[in-house]
């Protein structure tokens, strides 16, 4: 054997040690598992696994990727994209939900192969452009790191994306990361009883306080309180019709799409699911604020 070929076997043995690696942190099978690509309304379509949410938005001067997952996901992207009978290399701009390796490690391979731009709200640009490394918590372990990937454009809270008539508007719902976006957009009503009245879409960045997360004294995120409770107020006036998120979980995807397949495409107009959805989550970042505080008085 060469020791050109052995090189190149040790390459891509590395490369999947790497891939693995950040799956088995988390390990949730559904994240890498693909799910059928749909249309959800308008110009608004699911090109995601079974639970991690990524969403393509077509427009006649090019399309909008919103979340990469992965680097195995890319693929699965791409190939969900095609059978909607689109091209992978029309996506012109890529956004996220938040800096997590599940929905935007793979930035990097979606920038190299169409050569979109990559908008990110400013609060995870550091942590997006050192592959994780940057991020408050999940910095510390190697395992979350990821590919870092140029960001092209600086998002602010109430900035607007603009593609082939379409506009988005990236909403800063921070604490999960000190720069998570809830993305929202306009498009046509599904059935004919909803002709010519637009439809708002929500897809939530994410509200979750995540295990182990330090909400009273944490020097590295000391607003990170603050942050999670005006994400709230900001949530909760959003209005919704169309209920989405960073995780199909969220919304649930599944049991929807299933009635989505039997003909009931407003399977995915929830309003009084995302008003429950976000009051639940709501109330459990403030028991375990209330939690930590306690404890933080009690060893004072």
């Amino acid at each position: 054997m060469s020791l050109l070929r052995v090189g190149v076997m040790r390459l891509l043995v590395a490369v999947v040690l790497v891939l693995v690696m950040q799956v088995s942190a988390h390990a949730d099978a559904s994240w890498t598992t693909p799910f059928p690509p749909f249309r959800i309304a308008g110009n608004l379509y699911y090109v995601g696994s079974a639970d991690l949410g990524s969403y393509l938005i077509v427009t006649p001067k090019g399309d909008i990727l919103i979340n990469s997952s992965f680097e195995q996901n890319v693929p699965l992207i791409q190939k969900s994209i095609e059978t909607l009978g689109f091209h992978f290399n029309d996506v012109k701009i890529l956004l996220i939900s938040h800096a997590h390796n599940d929905h935007c490690a793979g930035a990097a391979m979606v920038k190299k192969l169409t050569g979109a731009k990559y908008f990110v709200m400013d609060g995870d640009v550091p942590v997006v452009e050192s592959g994780g490394k940057a991020d408050f918590d999940y910095g510390a372990k190697r395992e979350n790191w990821y590919p870092p990937a140029h960001v092209d454009r600086v998002l602010h809270d109430g900035d607007t994306v603009s593609l082939g008539g379409t506009v988005l508007t990236a909403h800063k719902t921070a604490g999960h990361t000190k720069g998570t976006t809830t993305w929202t957009m306009d498009v046509p009503g599904v059935a004919e009883a909803d002709a010519g009245r637009p439809l708002h879409v929500v897809i939530v960045g994410s509200p979750n306080v995540n295990p182990g997360y330090k909400l009273v004294d944490n020097k590295a995120y000391p607003q990170i309180a603050a942050d999670y409770a005006e994400g709230f107020r900001v949530l909760k006036a959003l209005p919704c019709d169309i209920f989405l998120g960073a995780h199909g979980q969220y919304f649930d995807l599944k049991e929807k799409y299933a009635r989505w397949k039997a003909g009931d495409h407003n399977a995915f107009i929830a309003p009084e699911d995302y008003k429950g959805y976000i009051a639940e989550r709501r109330q459990a970042f403030e028991a375990e604020l209330k939690r930590q505080t306690a404890t933080a008085h009690s060893i004072r």
